[in-house]
């Protein structure tokens, strides 16, 4: 049967984008299509976390992320004040950047954290799919589609010129955002509501470098009673480009009808927020937002996929949202560039709706409960029964007597609650997958958690997590990350020098898609003894690493039997890839992916 395109996607946001480069890095045809004439026009997306950096590693863009990125020590601080040129009431280091959390960030990943809005992620993605092979049709949208045994055709409407057509694949990937067609034509069940709250968002251009550049911050939340609306209860001002854009919000009350989004309205707003009459802002854009709380619980139905906000609705509240759309595309494009090459199974399509929709759903409720954690701050800046609650509590705040005394004590606990939405390391790296393309470890005792399980990674080599980061030395004397050996769209077997059985063992397999990795070798030093502390395995024992950096299965003890560890190996590959034996694969070698520079997003 003939195909126009292997995997057609709807979409070119960061799901769909992400998905196309796996793709196209693997040489799997795709087609991308999008409603729009180009990329995100307003930077919605912006928090760019450590495991959303590793991804960016792995697919050969984190240099271009960088390159545009605002870098993580200007991330910075959290301001809450009484506006931008006021006073300030208290200030939170956050997104890893404090003394206490600094160490735990920059041993966690060879990545940092960044701030890179979607406007300009989301064309980095796109160029380097279409460099390496993705093509693309924009002002093109979905109308329907059908399925059948040997895969889908997609109705296509030119919204130039009103033309339809189809297009025929093997899947399709539906990345169409939270009002998804696809979803909804698939009928995937959905849990939560839609705008339960709504925020109103102005773009505006000012130079605030005085009152910023000091006190580096992304965010700085406002408390004063002109802007005291809304679930939050505060006023925000978002760094867009440090420190001449931002963006400006507050809530509104979606009960009493839409906001009001006069100009001068805006203005008097923006204004206030800043808080420097003598700054006349350059208004760029306003727009009205709503919260949303939905999740999808079954990513999939037959060769049909789903990703990114089309499964997962939720506000911004701990910069979460791009980072998981972004890891949706990375898990599902390596499977369907396995399954179009015939080197597996449907159970290991199948593991992509188990493996992320138990994340989607964690991801919706923590960014929902974020929100919902800022009241103990209100209570500290309120004064109920006031005639102006907000004037009352700030002048509370600040009075040396009893209740200024309660109320600073008690702000100390609101800041400590809120590390979970803005140094919450463990929420963005201690994924654990279980599902088919995961083999747990027999007789294994439950993970135990050392410290609390949302604020700190836990590093661990056990089966469904990713493989924990630790500095090699390469053989031309440069540090290398253990993810920079893992990955790259292949299959990569992790032991010692001790392992020489499953060295032989892979190339007796002699699998395109498979490569072996021996640490203490000339090209993989453990120099640092980094690798040694964390791999949880001996020396002769094995790691099976899956593309995406996640390990798939382990042997701790090892064997010095090759033909044994071949046994174990190919059971363990054909489990993980659901296939009888590998008969059907050709042994032609896949391109050996570059080598990785070994410079870190930071030092």
């Amino acid at each position: 049967m003939a195909y126009e395109t292997d995997v057609l996607i709807i979409g070119a946001g960061p799901t769909g984008s992400t998905t196309a480069l796996a793709l196209a890095n693997s040489g799997v045809r795709c087609h991308i299509v999008s409603r729009g004439n180009w990329m995100a026009d307003s930077p919605r997306a912006h928090i760019t976390n450590q495991r959303a950096n590793e991804v960016f590693r792995d697919l050969g863009i984190a240099e271009d992320v960088a390159r545009y990125a605002s870098p993580w020590e200007l991330m910075g601080d959290t301001t809450f004040t009484t506006s931008l040129a006021g006073p300030e009431l208290i200030r939170m280091r956050t997104w890893g950047t404090g003394d206490d959390r600094r160490g735990d960030y920059l041993r966690a990943s060879p990545c940092g954290m960044v701030d890179i809005i979607q406007p300009l992620l989301e064309p980095i993605l796109f160029q380097k799919a279409a460099e390496k092979g993705a093509t693309f049709a924009f002002n093109t949208e979905y109308v329907s589609h059908a399925q059948d045994s040997d895969g889908v055709t997609a109705v296509l409407r030119d919204r130039l010129d009103g033309r339809e057509y189809t297009v025929r694949a093997r899947y399709m990937v539906g990345a169409d955002g939270a009002r998804s067609s696809v979803v909804e034509h698939l009928d995937l069940p959905i849990e939560g509501r839609m705008a339960r709250a709504g925020t109103v968002y102005t773009i505006f251009n000012a130079d605030l470098s005085r009152y910023s550049r000091h006190r580096p911050s992304i965010l700085n939340w406002i408390v004063t009673p002109d802007a005291s609306f809304g679930e939050i209860g505060m006023g925000l001002l978002r760094a867009v480009r440090p420190w001449t854009q931002w963006i400006a919000g507050w809530g509104f009350d979606i009960n009493k009808g839409d906001p009001d989004l006069s100009e001068s309205s805006i203005r008097e707003k923006i204004k206030i927020l800043i808080g420097d009459p003598a700054i006349d802002p350059d208004i760029v854009r306003t727009s009205v937002w709503y919260i949303n709380q939905a999740y999808v619980t079954q990513y999939s139905r037959g060769r049909v996929f789903c990703g990114g906000d089309a499964v997962h609705r939720h506000p911004p509240s701990s910069g979460l949202g791009n980072n998981t759309c972004v890891q949706d595309g990375h898990n599902l494009g390596w499977k369907l560039a396995y399954a179009v090459k015939g080197w597996a199974g449907p159970k290991l399509l199948e593991s992509y709706s188990q493996e992320r929709a138990p994340v989607g759903k964690q991801v919706v409720q923590r960014a929902n409960q974020s929100r919902l954690d800022y009241a103990p701050f209100n209570a500290c800046f309120r004064v109920q029964g006031a005639d102006n609650p907000v004037a009352a509590g700030i002048a509370r705040f600040r009075d040396p007597g009893p209740e200024g005394v309660a109320a600073r004590k008690a702000v100390q606990t609101a800041l400590d609650l809120k590390q979970t939405e803005f140094n919450a390391q463990g929420v963005e790296m201690n994924q654990r997958y279980e599902s088919a393309a995961v083999i747990p470890n027999k007789a294994a005792e439950p993970e135990t958690w050392r410290r609390d399980r949302d604020l700190y990674h836990q590093p661990t080599t056990r089966p469904g997590a990713k493989i924990p980061h630790a500095w090699l030395v390469g053989s031309d004397g440069r540090r290398i990350s253990t993810l920079d050996v893992t990955g790259k769209g292949l299959f990569t077997v992790v032991t010692g020098l001790a392992g020489t059985a499953w060295r032989d063992a892979v190339r007796r397999l002699d699998l395109p898609f498979l490569r072996v990795v021996v640490t203490g070798s000339p090209e993989a030093q453990d120099l640092y003894c980094e690798w040694q502390r964390l791999r949880e395995i001996e020396e002769a024992g094995a790691l099976l690493v899956r593309p995406d950096g996640v390990v798939a299965w382990r042997d701790r003890e090892g064997t010095s039997d090759v033909g044994d560890a071949e046994e174990r190996l190919s059971a363990a590959i054909r489990a993980v890839l659901d296939l009888p034996n590998f008969s059907a694969i050709s042994r032609e070698k896949q391109p050996e992916p570059s080598k990785p520079s070994g410079t870190p997003l930071f030092a």
